[in-house]
């Protein structure tokens, strides 16, 4: 037994120091005489002694935390785009805290000389008049928003959250390859690359001095608390929507920091004033942590083909009342051509050298540099000058002059005297590697490291860690998340004991902050979510009803079925499909609903809907009619009512709960008044009732509570208006009429609102009825009144 373990844990020795680094490369793990870092040496030695199979167990622990989470990004490609399973590498990056030290200095000095940059540019101009910018490069960038020229940030600082594309070079060095300054994406992610990694080697972890993420994002959160303007403002995430590839990260941010989640729709600029469209009326935004790009922020002033911003928001910057994290304008600091530049402005602005190079690049719109180019072509990838991303992630638009025909590099002269001013020159970069496990050994990949920066309010401040990009092979271009890259965490590691920092709040005294207020946006998804859920809930009862009855009778032209099918018709459902596209569709609404608010939605709801989709996806492929439909409507029900009971269990009972419950309750109220109405009049074929018992999931209350066979009137008190059964009409009218007393505005000067009054009247008028006195037409005006109440909700509270 020793000897087969032993030989078992020789595996993961064999490929960790069989490791070897590309040629002509620098690698993160072994130096250039071949040795392990002694960085790395505590986590290889961990490593080698797993057994292979026990490694391959931690990283599907990773893979599952990933997936339980949701977290994925949007591919955009030529068969269309499509959420994705984040793509990680499980091998950390390991850096030296010493090392990260001097990285940290020169970041700081960056971050400090783009604030100085950016403020000229929309300020003074002062190096496009003293010659340190070509004006071109300014007044041709479709970055420069020309009407932000001359608007001072209310807070002072057009900087407040930066990223930084970093590679180290074959000598060992380390190189600036991109500036983030528009709206950097990330950040969100690296938390998530950290725990995942940590839950495939927590044990190593435990015992590793690598520095925490939490307080990063601590004196990030608290210092965007410093910008409001008062204590009613709030703070926001002002995001392009479900849509945009890193929407995940939006709404986790928002999530882990406590902001709210906003769209452009949601915001209005009243006087002067960022205000949020909420259920209690509109409220102040004090800051906007903006992940969309300038551009489409103002359609108004900015540019007018924009659907996802906000018209008034550049007034709003004018008259300092609200604080826009990084400012409208900053991506013109992304232009690749600006990096020509950096080191001479660095040193006209600040005094000092670059502490952290740029990645050497020549601007072509200059003579000198054109021969520059042209003679070292072998050296140079040339690419847009206004391009905003390093060449391996510009999707092409960049040319490797090495890998040019001899007839294409003699007319490079040409090409850059006739096109200079639009294209930059920059030399080729063969990054370092860093170790990925790969078919069950450990390889090179070529890295990247994002590396962020927040403003806090002690300066800039460096997050300890950061996530990597790990290329897919060999070549540099693989290493973007869209040409299959993954992304591995990074820890620093220290060489004494770490601080370790959270965000929850210190032991003793505490404040307990009530629910933020509740955007109509996503007051309207809420709601919405509840009534699609309760539509597919109602449609799968009446089918399995249906199926279970055919299975028996094998004839849909047998009375009672042929009306179910009529009635479901109606409704757009066809009982000639097992698993009805129609009902694919409801739960698909549902899915999109919560897509919305995913900031306001668990993990686990929101897997449990998916989950719930999926199956109804794959039934619908494979279910047939009868006995194996009415045990596929049983299972979706399960399923269904574990989402159900997730929310009605762990939702919290503030505002968006109450939105989630009524439109729940009016579905439901619609769905049994509906059912009522056309199956328990005198012309409903026999078995009408027990069916409408089946569907209405009361069959055994009423054994209990009635001492004869179903008849219309047992049935109609049971399901129209008993007050204690949760599926009757009467239980749903008293639950909205409670629900609509929580609401914001419910009564108005001691008067109640129009809502208020027409959900009063809707419930007093059904409590006084009896049995008897419920006939197709009462049926018919509820169901009107209802609808009226769905729609007069709508207007009160999600316009």
């Amino acid at each position: 037994m020793e000897r087969r373990e032993e030989a078992e844990s020789s595996i993961g020795k064999d490929a960790a120091f069989g490791y070897a680094p590309l040629p002509g490369t620098a690698d993160e793990m072994v130096d250039n005489k071949g040795g392990v870092r002694p960085v790395w040496q505590r986590f290889l030695s961990h490593l080698g002694a797993m057994p292979e199979k026990d490694l391959a167990e931690r990283f599907a622990r990773a893979d599952r935390y990933l997936r339980d989470a949701g977290v994925f990004y949007r591919a955009y490609g030529s068969k269309g785009t499509g959420e994705r399973a984040w793509p990680i590498s499980h091998i950390p990056v390991l850096i030296d805290e010493r090392e990260w030290q001097a990285l940290s200095a020169g970041l700081v000095q960056r971050a400090d000389l783009l604030e100085a940059i950016i403020a000229d540019i929309y300020g003074e101009n002062r190096l496009v008049e003293e010659g340190f910018l070509p004006p071109a490069l300014i007044a041709a960038n479709p970055e420069f928003q020309r009407p932000l020229a001359g608007i001072r940030p209310a807070s002072g600082h057009y900087l407040h959250f930066c990223a930084f594309e970093i590679g180290r070079g074959p000598d060992g060095n380390w190189w600036v390859l991109a500036d983030r300054t528009q709206a950097p994406s990330g950040a969100g992610f690296a938390l998530e690359n950290r725990v995942a990694t940590t839950r495939a080697f927590s044990d190593i972890y435990a015992e590793t001095p690598v520095h925490r993420l939490a307080s990063f994002f601590g004196a990030f959160r608290d210092a965007l608390q410093d910008m409001k303007h008062s204590g009613d403002d709030r703070i926001a995430v002002l995001t392009p929507g479900p849509a945009n590839e890193t929407y995940y990260e939006h709404a986790y941010i928002a999530r882990y920091l406590g902001f709210m989640l906003l769209e452009g729709e949601d915001l209005a600029v009243v006087k002067g004033r960022v205000m949020v469209r909420t259920v209690a009326g509109l409220k102040p935004i004090g800051v906007l942590w903006r992940r969309l790009d300038s551009a489409f922020a103002d359609p108004l002033e900015l540019n007018q083909n924009s659907h996802i911003g906000t018209p008034g928001l550049v007034e709003a910057l004018r008259a300092e009342s609200v604080t826009i994290v990084n400012a409208l304008g900053t991506g013109i600091l992304e232009t690749r051509a600006l990096l020509a530049f950096m080191p001479t402005i660095c040193r006209h602005l600040l005094g000092q050298d670059l502490k952290l190079p740029s990645i050497a690049t020549w601007w072509c719109g200059q003579k000198e540099e054109r021969e520059q180019v042209a003679k070292n072509i072998e050296k140079m990838v040339i690419g847009p000058a206004y391009s905003r991303a390093p060449f391996f992630d510009d999707n092409g638009e960049s040319v490797l002059g090495s890998s040019l025909r001899a007839t294409a590099k003699d007319s490079i002269a040409d090409w850059l005297n006739s096109d200079g001013p639009k294209l930059v020159g920059q030399e080729v970069v063969t990054l370092s590697t860093t170790p990925a496990w790969v078919n069950g050994k450990l390889v090179p990949r070529p890295m990247s490291l994002r590396v962020f920066a927040a403003r806090t309010a002690n300066g800039w401040q460096i997050m300890p860690g950061g996530f990597a990009r790990i290329g897919s092979g060999a070549d540099v271009s693989a290493i973007a998340m869209q040409s299959g890259g993954a992304a591995a965490d990074v820890w620093i590691v220290s060489d004494k004991p770490v601080e370790r920092h959270t965000l929850l709040p210190a032991e003793g005294s505490f404040t307990r902050n009530m629910p933020g207020s509740l955007p109509s946006r996503a007051a309207d998804n809420l709601f919405w979510l509840g009534r699609y859920i309760e539509r597919a809930e109602g449609a799968l009862r009446i089918l399995r009803a249906w199926h279970a009855r055919f299975a028996e009778a094998a004839d849909p032209s047998q009375p009672l079925l042929a009306d179910v099918s009529a009635y479901l018709a109606a409704v757009d459902i066809d009982t000639a499909e097992p698993v009805p596209e129609r009902l694919l569709r409801n739960i698909d609404s549902a899915v999109y609903s919560a897509s919305n608010i995913r900031d306001r939605f668990s993990p686990d709801g929101w897997l449990a809907l998916n989950d719930l989709a999926k199956t109804a996806r794959r039934f619908h492929a494979t279910v047939t009619a009868g006995d194996d439909a009415s045990h596929a409507m049983t299972i979706l029900l399960r399923k269904l009512a574990g989402f159900a009971g997730l929310v009605h269990e762990n939702m919290y009972r503030f505002m968006g709960w109450r939105f989630l419950s009524l439109g729940r309750y009016i579905e439901r109220g619609l769905h049994m008044t509906r059912l009522l109405g056309h199956m328990s009049g005198p012309e409903a074929p026999d078995g009408a009732l027990d069916m409408l018992l089946e569907i209405g999931d009361s069959v055994m209350t009423h054994r209990r509570r009635y001492n004869v066979n179903t008849a219309r009137l047992t049935v109609t008190d049971l399901l129209a208006l008993d007050p204690l059964n949760p599926r009757s009409v009467l239980f749903q009218v008293n639950e909205i009429h409670h629900e609509v007393e929580q609401l914001p505005n419910a009564l108005i000067n001691g008067q109640m609102s129009p809502f208020y009054r027409e959900a009063m009247r809707l419930h007093s008028g059904l409590a006084v009825m009896t049995p008897e006195g419920m006939g197709v037409e009462v049926y018919q005006r509820l169901e009107r009144e209802l609808e009226q109440l769905s729609d007069l909700l709508a207007q009160t509270y999600l316009g």
